[in-house]
């Protein structure tokens, strides 16, 4: 038991510290499970690495990848199509257009909420977004280095993973383990985004206030000299048609969220599933998969139609969507694959008994472990993946007792999650950096405010008000 536990926690910071230096989860995932394996039968002889490997990670990778990949390939297609047609571009101009230079955090902020509550990836959208926040921040005076802060406070908070209904993988994995919706626990939810977006945007923006009261500026920045034109570049593209308009552009996220909304609460709801038990399957468990995959389905078809004469290639635009879909659920169905060796050992019955002993408030003890795994992973469903398949059951039961509704322990979760996933190893991090040329030193600091420590603030505050009824 003590090679198990030390075993376990060896493998945890060299998947953290190894993450983080660059080395791929895909590699990184097997030997790391096997290595908890075998410092596990050290002392008992139980040492079977191959079984470890083929059964149990890649049984739970296989399972992962059955659940999800339907929503991780629409998700990807769906974002690669309002990247291709101009829509992301025409979206965020519009946006940035409106609130103008004066209020540019706010600006991007909002822009990127918009693209990642309509199911694009927040990858998408810091590419997407870059080139205008960069402009509007130089126009602006802005120091550049609150760029990145100012992208992840949109697109990887309040729309990742507590507006209800957001089609992201963060907000469909609690599904099938509480028998939810994509509008599991409203309330709670709009509560924590205003929450999450607006103190983001105050500390943003008093941040670079006392930077420029300093004297500080948007700074000098090699390879940015288009930055002045691109403004009056793009109100020509979208003036000469290579950019749709904003009301088509908006149509197919539109569509997103009201074909979810009609087919998890109105269709699906009035129609004979019964049949689902030949499956060995309920409708619980498979409802808000079929509302997203449905809902990306139809926003796919809509918005290539209505961009037919901007789209050069439309069979590259959905090649190249598929290849982007398997890097992403390979990596986090391998963090799954591992959590579930780490689970199956002996000696997580002492780290599970550590996380459901936090607290008799299973909430509590749901975000916890939820916020610390995905910490340790660097990714926030491959955490939340790994906490719910190990302890769902248990919080279900938990709540079930104490009168807590399964909404709630859905909502709780998928924004815990998004919490200490972005830990300076965590991929989303290094890309926003990477895209927008700046260094963790620079604005690591701000990204942290916006998408940990307010964050973790705000699922407290929501386990408070949880208590007291609000669903």
């Amino acid at each position: 038991m003590v090679f198990g536990t030390i075993g376990i926690v060896l493998s945890l910071i060299l998947l953290m510290y190894l993450a983080y230096r660059g080395v791929s989860v895909l590699i990184l995932a097997p030997i790391l499970a096997c290595f908890a394996a075998i410092m596990s039968g050290i002392g008992t002889g139980d040492i079977h690495v191959l079984a470890t490997y083929t059964e149990v990670f890649m049984g739970s990778l296989a399972g992962y990848v059955r659940t999800y990949f339907p929503i991780f390939l629409l998700g990807a297609i769906f974002g690669k199509v309002m990247d291709d047609t101009g829509s992301a571009k025409s979206i965020s101009y519009f946006i940035c257009e409106k609130f103008g230079k004066e209020r540019a955090i706010l600006a991007i902020v909002l822009a990127c909420g918009v693209l990642t509550y309509g199911g694009i990836s927040l990858f998408v959208v810091s590419f997407a977004i870059y080139p205008v926040a960069a402009a509007l921040f130089r126009q602006a005076g802005i120091p550049k280095r609150f760029v990145p802060g100012a992208i992840a406070c949109g697109a990887f908070t309040f729309t990742m993973t507590a507006l209800p209904g957001t089609p992201q993988i963060q907000n469909a994995i609690p599904m099938q383990y509480f028998g939810t919706d994509a509008y599991a626990a409203p309330v709670l939810g709009i509560i924590a985004s205003i929450i999450m977006g607006t103190a983001g945007v105050i500390w943003l923006q008093r941040r670079a206030k006392a930077a420029m009261a300093r004297g500080e500026g948007y700074g000098v920045h090699k390879g940015e000299e288009e930055l002045e034109h691109i403004v009056e570049e793009t109100e020509s593209a979208e003036n000469s048609g290579k950019l749709p308009p904003f009301g088509i552009a908006i149509l197919p996220i539109v569509l997103v969220l009201v074909v979810g909304l009609i087919t998890s609460k109105v269709i699906f709801p009035s129609l004979d599933l019964s049949y689902l038990s030949k499956y060995g399957t309920t409708a619980t468990k498979v409802v808000g998969n079929w509302s997203l995959i449905i809902s990306l389905v139809i926003s796919i078809i809509v918005a290539i139609l209505a961009n037919l004469k901007r789209m050069k290639n439309v069979l590259k635009t959905l090649s190249d969507g598929v290849s982007g879909s398997f890097l992403a659920i390979m990596n986090t169905a391998s963090e799954v694959g591992y959590g579930n060796v780490i689970a199956s050992m002996a000696a997580f019955a002492i780290v599970k008994g550590a996380l459901l002993g936090i607290s008799n408030n299973p909430l509590v003890s749901e975000a916890v472990s939820v916020s610390a795994l995905a910490g340790i992973t660097g990714s926030a469903s491959g955490g939340l993946s790994i906490a719910l398949q190990a302890l769902a059951d248990t919080y279900l039961r938990d709540a079930m007792a104490l009168n807590i509704s399964p909404e709630v322990l859905h909502r709780i979760a998928s924004m815990a999650c998004g919490g200490l996933d972005t830990m300076p190893h965590n991929g989303a991090v290094i890309t926003v950096l990477a895209v927008t040329g700046m260094t963790h030193r620079e604005s690591y600091a701000d990204i942290a405010m916006c998408t940990a420590i307010i964050p973790v603030i705000t699922v407290a505050i929501c386990i408070v008000l949880a208590s007291f009824g609000v669903v």
